[in-house]
């Protein structure tokens, strides 16, 4: 017996320090979670035939062990083909997950937004450079012109100046555009997001095109986005998709990954393709040379002061004031629809261009006395054409065009609203007629006052058109607000001049005579035209004028004249 225990006490020694002893010749095994980034060794949002689903061939996870999801810098991109599949809760079968044992994808130095360069930027950087590339070049172009204000209102709103690579691919910075969404802008806002932060949109102005004010909106939104995610690419996500459906999506699949979302099929293609191609644009427009864009045209930066004007002032007296081009004025103001500022806004703020505020200031009373009109909307009716509409108020085609943004051949459709522009002195001429109406006689009486029998769709700004007085007496002389609705049927009180006393403004007839004008500052050829009762190509016709419009003070021009419309114009 003590034989046996000795025998087995050694057996017992000999096996613990075999099994103590490192083998010889065999090297330690690393444990394969040793082959990932501390960021790779999260746990996994899924299970191993989820994992095996999105991608069978690359990643086979250990046995006893959660499968390791790489991180969203190690993501490599999207097949050519995608396969349409129903919202489920199932991965997007274009998806190819691929992990990196050692390589990260790079990240670009510079910049104040996340960069991240995959295999699905790349293929945006390479879309750009080839199939886009003569349109990308014209954004650049352009971006320059738009970049250093909109940066500013972003850091100025405590935003990444980076974030402003979204309005290069949301508009490539033009606010003209107009998407298949009904989008608007730059910025591309639609109307009722539009309208949540601040943005004025109705038939005079909207205010989406307007580079200002659509970014210092863009940066509220994108900040509210943010501090929803606090990521800047599902904000950008977001700003694509709207804010629910990216935690719908969030909620769907248990993640707060940007990348991760991209997989599946429920994110729409163009939401999925949206922080890529942000980024891509970003690589690109921040140094162009690198990726093959050289030679870019860049536009000058925009520089621009702000005057306040009346309401309904037209840009093309604005621009006279400045002594600058019309399309200057436009190109600083595209918000305005109808080339004028909107009624019932005294103080409304245009952009003149820089350095411009001091001769502006100088010339704009002198000319606002001088030419002052009023503007009458009308409704298009069946049949009418432009044509008839001009006869019917008595101004010139071409005004009338270039007001609406119209071209001759432009058609009307019934309902359609035509803004009018009507002098002054003929805006009283309505007045006139409704007075002599209601009196009954010649028009000699001056009657204290008329009652105004409200029709449907009246407001108190179409009856001051109409009857020729002013919109703020109006109110005054009903103790009404401006804005308030109309009922039909109901009067309203007027005060007007009478016939007698509009009769003795009008001057001396000069019929078949042929003179010589001398033009004066602020006269155009619309302004004289009215004055003496022809037509602007009729004067273009008899001075050699074809082709332009432009005229100078002390020019001499040939009219030939049948009536003088008013000598208050003088």
């Amino acid at each position: 017996m003590r034989a046996l225990r000795k025998i087995s006490s050694v057996g017992m020694i000999l096996f613990f320090v075999t099994a103590c002893l490192p083998r010889v010749g065999t090297l330690p095994e690393k444990p394969s979670s040793s082959l990932l980034s501390p960021a790779e060794s999260q746990p996994s949002l899924f299970t191993p035939s989820e994992l095996e689903e999105i991608c069978p061939a690359e990643i086979a996870p250990p046995p006893e062990e959660k499968p390791v999801v790489s991180s969203p810098l190690s993501i490599e991109g999207l097949s050519e083909g995608r396969v349409e599949l129903p919202i489920s809760d199932e991965s997007n079968d274009d998806f190819n997950l691929e992990v990196l044992p050692a390589d990260q994808p790079k990240k670009e130095n510079g910049f104040d937004i996340p960069i991240v360069i995959n295999a699905k930027v790349e293929q945006f950087i390479e879309f750009f450079q080839t199939t886009l590339k003569h349109n990308f070049s014209s954004w650049l172009a352009r971006s320059e012109k738009y970049i250093p204000i909109m940066k500013n209102l972003l850091r100025e709103n405590g935003l990444p100046e980076d974030l402003v690579y979204l309005a290069l691919i949301e508009s490539g910075f033009n606010p003209y555009a107009y998407s298949r969404s009904k989008a608007s802008g730059p910025w591309q806002f639609i109307y009722l997001t539009g309208k949540r932060y601040g943005l004025q949109v109705n038939w005079w102005v909207d205010e989406r095109r307007d580079p200002e004010k659509s970014t210092i909106a863009a940066a509220k939104y994108l900040k509210d986005l943010y501090d929803m995610f606090e990521c800047w690419y599902l904000a950008a996500a977001g700003y694509n998709a709207g804010e629910q459906k990216i935690v719908r999506a969030m909620k769907r699949y248990q993640t707060e990954d940007f990348w991760e979302l991209s997989k599946y099929s429920y994110l729409k293609q163009e939401t999925r393709d949206y922080v890529p191609q942000m980024i891509a644009a970003a690589l690109i427009a921040k140094n162009p040379e690198k990726y093959g864009f050289t030679h870019i045209d860049y536009e000058e930066p925009l520089r621009y002061e702000k005057v306040s004007v009346y309401e309904v002032t037209d840009l093309a007296l604005v621009a006279r004031a400045c002594e600058s081009p019309l399309e200057e004025l436009k190109d600083l103001n595209p918000e305005l629809l109808r080339g004028v500022t909107p009624p019932q806004t005294p103080a409304y703020e245009v952009k003149i261009p820089f350095g411009k505020k001091e001769r502006f200031l100088e010339n704009f009373e002198v000319l606002q006395r001088a030419e002052k009109f009023r503007f009458r909307t009308h409704t298009v009716k069946k049949q009418e054409t432009l044509p008839r509409i001009a006869r019917l108020y008595h101004v010139d085609l071409e005004p009338l065009l270039q007001m609406n943004q119209l071209t001759k051949t432009s058609r009307l459709s019934v309902g359609m609203k035509l803004l009018i522009p009507v002098p002054e002195v003929r805006a009283t001429q309505p007045a006139l007629t409704l007075q002599k109406k209601i009196a009954g006689g010649n028009g000699d009486s001056r009657p204290e006052g008329v009652l105004y029998t409200i029709k449907k769709g009246d407001t108190l700004w179409s009856i001051a058109n109409e009857t020729g007085v002013n919109l703020g007496a109006l109110s005054r002389w009903n103790n009404l607000h401006p804005e308030k609705k109309l009922i039909p049927g109901d009067k309203l009180k007027i005060r007007m001049a009478s016939a007698s006393s509009l009769a003795e403004e009008a001057p001396a007839s000069a019929e078949g005579k042929e003179i010589i004008y001398v033009v004066k500052t602020g006269d155009t050829l619309w302004r004289i035209a009215k004055k003496y009762d022809i037509t602007v190509s009729e004067i273009k016709t008899w001075n050699g004028l074809n082709g332009t419009n432009c005229i100078r003070p002390a020019d001499r021009l040939k009219l030939r004249v049948g009536g003088i419309k008013s000598s208050t114009l003088n």
